[in-house]
């Protein structure tokens, strides 16, 4: 483009297009869209513009009377398109009357159909995450042009043996990959100017966790608002999600409908696995209580339910709007139990925020977000299976989890992504592994396991297999017949055995393993690292503190690890490299007696709960307010119940 700038202006030139609008709404922090593109208007959105502003190039004008820019331009579609571009230089400068604009008919040639081969470890065809860069380091096929499946915004795509891709003529770096299992990989390709060409890619496995009987899962996944789409209140279809869900190799996806999709999503819900699911991935649809009037409480992430409207009395009066729904979390919790669902607190860490890096923390979070919050209330009332982890700060996830741990509350954690909410970059970077039979996949069991702690959780870069204290297996029953518990007649000594793998790169990442846990990625294999080595360290956790370790190199291969340790009282007991990947506990009681491990941490808890109603309370209807009070007061009662008989400070 020739620029003549008789005023000497040295701003940065700005290049439009009312064909190259955005299409999408890209807001991820708020649930409701600020415009949205009617689906009639997507076709004449085929232009990507941009004015080259790298080296040798500057960023702003020169301010000399003549020079020259440099526009690019990316087009959709192929053949004869016209498109409308438009030039200025800020605000004001866009010029009355659109005399800046002109009308220019454009031949786009045809892009090259690249078929893809894309080979599993053992040679079978599969599915890939591809992230297709040119050397200018510009993502193809466009992020902005984007339609269902691939989402705008990704860096990657997936795709299938013998799919394709279109691709200009040129060289290119793909990096491909299947989800944290794997290693990236990255090839150099040259496409040809031809109507067909044809490029191989083969996956390199480095765990293969699912063929160890510990399938992954994801239990909160979205397809709608957020970062969705066109019109985000709406989303996207079932087989678009299963395509992510299959191309980062999770066994189980959970699409959670929510307030905002609400709707329009709930369609799919069906009260059962989605026929899109295999003997060895399964989706179901179901619900997180995000954006209902208990929102404020904490969010609910409520797995098999039967019915999706929530009942509200005996009668079986069911609600039809997201207003009707309780102000506070306990009946939702009660309602979704009943029906033999599976629950647990979503994002748990947000609200609970606490200064330091001690686990447990003993300084008073504010309650104050959508965390796990009245979980501190719920658990006590025996309504709540787990707390997410993973996709908030490790510290704040947990503490809590172990206060209530210590006071003798047996919740589990799980695993999750909140995509795209939290986490956009794909679905599946917070896990749960459940160990599950030998054969095809079935739901019911896993959630059965995620409920009864058969799991860990984690970023899929660490793996904590085979946890066992004494022959009793995390998660299953032992001689006692109680799930994850080992019963002694007196104190004794017991041994923690498991099968341990990690994997590091070989050059340590400082930006990453130096930042403070409350940045993302909260979880990460990298903050792990022990100095500039590729080792790791196996914690043995008991009753919240670290009593042992092992040091593990996290070069892939699977070891085993063997603690041995005293019991003196009731205990429960974890493993965790942190944070990367944490178990579920397994409890060793003494001579019949509860677990009662801290009267710190039931002092905590007490304080709690009345931090947790000061903040809540305003926003709970007045009609609900006497219940919610005396649930309050249950579960604060309780708690000094425990303090009372906790012998260790």
């Amino acid at each position: 483009m020739k620029v003549h700038n008789q005023a000497g202006v040295t701003a940065p030139l700005t290049a439009e297009s009312p064909n190259a609008a955005p299409i999408y709404q890209r807001s991820r922090n708020s649930p409701e869209p600020e415009s949205t593109v009617p689906e009639s208007e997507i076709i004449h959105r085929f232009l990507e513009i941009a004015v080259y502003n790298k080296p040798p190039l500057k960023e702003n004008l020169s301010g000399l009377e003549l020079e020259y820019r440099i526009l690019q331009l990316y087009s959709r579609d192929a053949g004869k398109r016209e498109a409308i571009l438009a030039f200025n230089v800020g605000q004001g400068t866009q010029d009355i009357g659109f005399r800046n604009q002109v009308p220019i008919l454009f031949h786009c040639a045809p892009a090259v159909e690249v078929k893809l081969k894309i080979l599993d470890f053992d040679g079978t065809p599969t599915i890939a995450a591809l992230t297709i860069r040119d050397g200018f380091g510009r993502i193809y096929p466009s992020p902005g042009r984007r339609l269902a499946p691939d989402f705008f915004f990704h860096d990657q795509i997936y795709r299938y043996h013998d799919e394709s891709v279109f691709l200009p003529p040129g060289s290119y770096t793909v990096e491909y990959s299947r989800g944290p299992e794997y290693r990236i990989m990255s090839k150099t390709v040259t496409i040809p100017e031809a109507k067909l060409y044809s490029e191989s890619f083969k996956l390199d496995r480095w765990i293969h966790v699912a063929a160890e009987g510990w399938r992954s899962g994801d239990h909160h996944i979205h397809a709608a608002g957020c970062s969705h789409y066109e019109s985000p209140t709406q989303g996207v279809l079932p087989q678009d999600m299963m395509r992510h869900i299959l191309g980062e190799d999770i066994n189980v996806g959970c699409v959670l409908s929510w307030g905002p999709c609400w709707y329009y999503q709930k369609q799919f819900f069906e009260g059962k696995v989605n026929d899109l699911s295999t003997d060895d991935y399964v989706m179901r649809y179901d619900v997180e209580v995000s954006g209902f009037p208990s929102s404020h409480a904490g969010h609910l992430s409520l797995l098999r339910l039967a019915e999706d409207d929530y009942v509200a009395d005996a009668e079986g009066q069911v609600v039809d709007r997201i207003e009707e729904w309780p102000s506070w979390d306990l009946p939702v919790l009660q309602w979704a139990k009943k029906q033999g669902a599976v629950t647990g607190f979503s994002h748990s860490g947000w609200g609970l925020q606490v200064s330091g890096n001690e686990l447990p923390n003993y300084n008073m979070p504010p309650f104050n977000g959508i965390g796990a919050n009245e979980y501190i209330v719920d658990v006590v009332h025996g309504v709540v299976d787990f707390i997410s982890t993973v996709d908030t700060p490790s510290v704040w996830e947990l503490s809590i989890w172990y206060h209530t741990l210590n006071c003798g509350f047996r919740t589990r954690i799980s695993g999750e992504t909140d995509f795209p909410c939290i986490y956009g970059e794909r679905v599946g970077l917070g896990r749960v592994y459940v160990k599950m039979p030998v054969g095809a996949l079935d739901y019911d069991v896993w959630v059965d396991g995620l409920r009864d702690g058969r799991s860990y959780v984690g970023d899929g870069r660490s793996h904590l297999l085979d946890f066992v204290v004494e022959g009793t297996h995390v998660g299953e029953k032992g001689p006692s017949g109680v799930i994850s518990q080992l019963n002694l007649d007196e104190p004794g000594k017991v041994t923690v055995n498991a099968r341990v793998a990690a994997l590091l790169d070989e050059i340590p990442n400082p930006l990453l393993r130096d930042r403070p846990l409350s940045q993302k990625p909260y979880w990460h294999i990298e903050r792990a690292r022990i100095g500039d080595s590729r080792k790791v360290p196996v914690e043995l956790v008991v009753n919240g503190q670290p009593i042992d370790r092992q040091e593990i190199v996290a070069d892939g291969t699977i070891v085993p690890v063997q603690f041995n340790l005293s019991i003196e009282r009731s205990s429960w007991i974890c493993l965790r490299i942190l944070p990367s990947s944490h178990t579920n506990p397994v409890f060793v009681i003494v001579d019949e007696q509860a677990v009662r491990a801290s009267r710190r941490s039931a002092a905590w808890c007490v304080e709690a709960v009345e931090v947790c109603w000061k903040q809540k309370v305003d926003k709970i209807r007045e009609n609900e307010r006497d219940a919610a009070r005396r649930a309050y007061d249950m579960a604060k009662e309780a708690y000094q119940q425990i303090e009372e008989v906790s012998a260790v400070e």
